[in-house]
């Protein structure tokens, strides 16, 4: 047997090993609620080290003194780590200066039927889809968003839309709602 095979049998080796306690005890990150050895590659790091800070101060100042020791030696790969989607890497959409109005109008769907159009409800950040849920049992007809900001509402609501709007979002003014008229789509 070479020396390369009995060191592995040796960590194989079952049992007990000497310098552990036993039962080993893991301590857990409240923020993150992975170990805290795991917590670095969590997307919110500061926040994992604020919360051991205050409530494992032990264990925060080893953890910091082997980030310094690391970082000294040049083994921080932090630039070669892949970043990862998660709660903390969500894009936040930047909101643009554009004037809140409500823009209503009626386009014809086939010879006969017509659709209402709302747009400019993302303006006063409302949840489009909830709005289209609500316009769908209000009015009892098929209501979804199509576009960035734009739900389209089966059947000719347009008329209804300038009491609903208001009395439901208490932010929007009847001032601000627009009537467009019938448009193509």
């Amino acid at each position: 047997m070479t020396n390369e095979s009995t060191n592995a049998a040796e960590r194989l080796k079952l049992g007990p090993r000497e310098g552990v306690t036993y039962p080993v005890v893991m301590k857990y990150c409240g923020h993150c609620s992975m170990p805290i050895e795991y917590c670095e590659y969590y997307p919110e790091y500061e926040k994992c080290k604020e919360w051991l800070e205050r409530n494992l101060p032990d264990d925060f100042e080893r953890l910091k003194i082997e980030e310094e020791q690391a970082s000294a030696d040049g083994t921080d790969d932090d630039k070669k780590r892949q970043k990862r989607g998660g709660k903390g890497l969500l894009r936040v959409k930047k909101k643009e200066d554009v004037p809140k109005r409500i823009c209503v109008s009626r386009a014809a769907r086939g010879k006969k039927k017509s659709v209402t159009v709302v747009t400019g409800l993302s303006t006063f950040d409302i949840d489009l889809k909830v709005a289209a849920k609500f316009f769908g049992t209000k009015f009892a007809c098929g209501s979804s968003v199509t576009g960035d900001d734009e739900i389209v509402i089966q059947g000719d609501v347009k008329d209804e839309l300038f009491d609903v709007i208001p009395d439901k979002w208490a932010e929007i003014d009847e001032d601000v709602i627009e009537d467009l008229g019938d448009l193509k789509r």
